[in-house]
């Protein structure tokens, strides 16, 4: 399972370890990764996703799952999430 977020793209960073006494040393920064569900209200179900604590805040202030997959560019999604974004406008579409 990779450390990616399936929202934001968001994956690891690298950099330093830099001792007391200034040795550097590589290391890597992950990212804060929790798998939840997150609800749809247009398909009527939830969704489980792995995604970062700053996606999931993101969701939180665009108002939904909906509405951030809606405004969400299509490469930064995983291929889950972009499978979900395209039932979403599928069913918006057959109710309008």
């Amino acid at each position: 399972m990779s450390r990616v977020c399936e929202l934001t793209g968001k994956g690891p960073m690298t950099g330093n370890n830099v001792s007391h006494a200034n040795n550097k040393t590589r290391r890597r920064f992950l990212p804060n990764l929790n798998d939840v569900t997150l609800q749809s209200e247009t398909l009527g179900r939830g969704v489980k996703l792995r995604i970062s604590a700053a996606a999931l805040r993101s969701v939180d202030h665009r108002g939904g799952l909906d509405a951030f997959l809606a405004k969400a560019k299509d490469v930064e999604l995983s291929d889950r999430a972009l499978k979900v974004k395209k039932e979403i406008a599928k069913a918006q579409a057959a109710t309008a």
